[in-house]
């Protein structure tokens, strides 16, 4: 999407986008949401946490700004971009350029390829014109030998309103672009159709033609852009599903790289409607929309780069760890919670009502008789004002009943956005955090399984890829640590191979060491190895790796469940 207004006309006769103010409840007190900490939804991957033209350079937002919010994927303009999208005087935030502040961010990111033209829509100069820019494009990122994060082409951007007729039907376009860039590159996602509303006719069209023609995209993407969307979008996933299943396709990934609407794109709240049902309804990655500027994580920051409303409640949702649980939304309230067991810290992120609301949380009877609670909140201000930090409402101590405790969220407004912290009375079980869980990091080129032997129900295997950049196959875990030195860190891992394996070892873009595996009892049954890193305060990022650019390649096989710091 871009900020045009042939564009808005079409979305307003296709799906009845209005430019009015945003219809958020006047009054609505009286709701609870409900966490039930004991039903997991998910491993927490932070899916809602990226932005399309969300990095505007290697410092803007810088590698620091970045950390905090736990940003998950990119969608950004494609190596060689002219594009100058919502007024811009010169191009920006190529997927090359940004590639390294975007990795140190511990994200990864799919090129958007008609963005290679100047302006929006596309203006279709030829089908030679066309192949000639995707060589140009995918032999740039083919000679990129040292970035990793490209996991996905998408081969066209809202194809429903921006293909040109001139270049002949849709459908037959995307099976002749698909097979010239899997000519080229075998290795990378493709990803698709990137419709900008999801339509069942066309999506059936779509399928069809590229499961008969073996085109299919490894990722499907479509985006949701009109007012109060996030009410359809488990309606659209159950009917994108059953395309499939008659279809006779497997499932594919869903990525939603583009969501939230022009009117409500600065409004906290319905950040937090959104985030609450794409961890839901099962996305695997979804970007804020790029409405305005680029390179202000699409209005978590200022222009001049400071915190924005919006921001606190990425920066609380990128503070989840260990498993998002299921929460229960009443009326127009609605909230994502997480529960890290290794800390016994429940984060609930929510808001969509005025008034006088609560939280119940649900499942605490390890806990003990009391818990501790903090209520945070920030304002509905928009993407100009700077937030530097959220108010607390209020921090109490409240009595455990059968396992269940219920928070007031008093005066709240329906714009705003709030968080609820739940501990045991004497606050989490280590003042910062020492266990890292595999599936909570990075995983790329590598698989999420479920066992129960893995702590938090969840690992990482298939960690195999060692031949090129597209392939290396490694877990990048971001950490936060409150000193500068050297510390013990235990890798739990599994190897059933009978013999040792070997991964490597770099933190912050070091030099490489060689972490080596004994054989355990079989995979998913899992060991320890001690080794030692020196990090510095703060942020560091450690990657364990059977391939990565500068390192020769890991032997034999392991599955990696989680470090712990000491």
């Amino acid at each position: 999407m871009r900020r045009v207004l042939s564009r808005t006309s079409v979305l307003a006769l296709v799906v009845g986008l209005t430019l009015t103010a945003p219809a958020l409840p006047a009054q609505a007190a009286g709701n609870t949401l409900t966490v039930d900490v004991g039903t997991v939804v998910r491993p927490v991957t932070h899916v809602a946490a990226g932005g399309l033209y969300g990095v505007g350079s290697d410092s803007k937002p810088t590698t620091a700004q970045l950390l905090p919010l736990s940003p998950h994927s990119f969608t950004q303009p494609p190596p060689g971009t002219t594009h100058l999208g919502n007024g811009a005087t010169e191009p920006c935030c190529a997927a090359l350029d940004v590639a390294g502040n975007i990795t140190r961010a511990g994200a990864q990111q799919f090129i958007r390829m008609p963005d290679i033209y100047p302006t929006f829509p596309y203006q279709w100069q030829g089908w030679a014109d066309w192949e000639n820019k995707v060589r140009t494009m995918v032999q740039a990122r083919l000679a990129a030998t040292t970035t990793t994060n490209i996991h996905g082409w998408e081969l066209w951007n809202e194809p429903d309103w921006t293909w040109n007729s001139a270049a002949g039907d849709f459908n037959a376009g995307w099976t002749r672009t698909f097979r010239l860039v899997r000519s080229l590159d075998a290795v990378t996602p493709i990803v698709g159709p990137s419709d900008s509303y999801y339509n069942h006719n066309r999506m059936v069209s779509f399928l069809t033609n590229a499961r008969n023609t073996n085109t299919l995209p490894d990722v499907i993407v479509w985006h949701e852009l009109t007012d109060m969307d996030w009410n359809s979008f488990d309606d659209h996933v159950a009917d994108y599903r059953a395309i499939e299943r008659s279809l006779g396709i497997s499932p594919r990934p869903i990525a939603i790289n583009e969501y939230n609407s022009f009117n409500q794109m600065d409004v906290p709240s319905v950040a937090v409607h959104w985030i609450s049902v794409l961890e839901r309804h099962g996305a695997r990655e979804a970007h804020r929309a790029y409405w305005f500027e680029a390179g202000t994580f699409d209005g978590l920051f200022t222009l001049s780069g400071q915190p924005t409303a919006s921001y606190w409640a990425y920066r609380w949702y990128g503070e989840m760890a260990g498993n998002v649980v299921r929460t229960t939304p009443q009326s127009w309230l609605d909230g994502v919670a997480a529960y890290d067991a290794s800390r016994k810290i429940v984060n609930v992120v929510l808001g969509g009502d005025s008034g006088n609301n609560a939280v119940r949380v649900n499942g605490l009877s390890s806990f003990g008789s009391s818990v501790r609670v903090t209520v945070r909140a920030v304002p509905g201000s928009g993407r100009h004002t700077h937030v530097a930090a959220p108010t607390v409402l209020s921090t109490s101590t409240l009595a455990v009943s059968n396992g269940s405790v219920t928070v007031p969220v008093n005066g709240m407004t329906a714009e705003g956005a709030y968080q609820v912290v739940v501990t045991p009375a004497a606050g989490p079980t280590t003042s910062w955090q020492q266990v890292y869980e595999a599936e909570n990091a990075t995983v790329v080129n590598a698989q999420t399984r479920a066992a129960s032997g893995a702590s938090h129900g969840h690992y990482v295997g298939n960690i195999d890829g060692s031949a090129d950049m597209r392939s290396h196959s490694f877990v990048d875990f971001t950490v936060n640590v409150p000193t500068a030195r050297t510390y013990t860190m235990a890798v739990r891992y599994a190897n059933g191979t009978g013999s040792a394996s070997t991964h490597g070892l770099a933190y912050n873009g070091g030099a490489w060491s060689t972490v080596s595996y004994p054989p355990t009892a079989g995979w998913a049954q899992f060991s320890t190895v001690n080794v030692t890193v020196t990090l510095r305060a703060g942020y560091n990022q450690i990657r364990l790796a059977k391939g990565s650019p500068g390192f020769g390649g890991g032997t034999g096989y392991a599955e990696l469940d989680s470090i712990t710091l000491s």
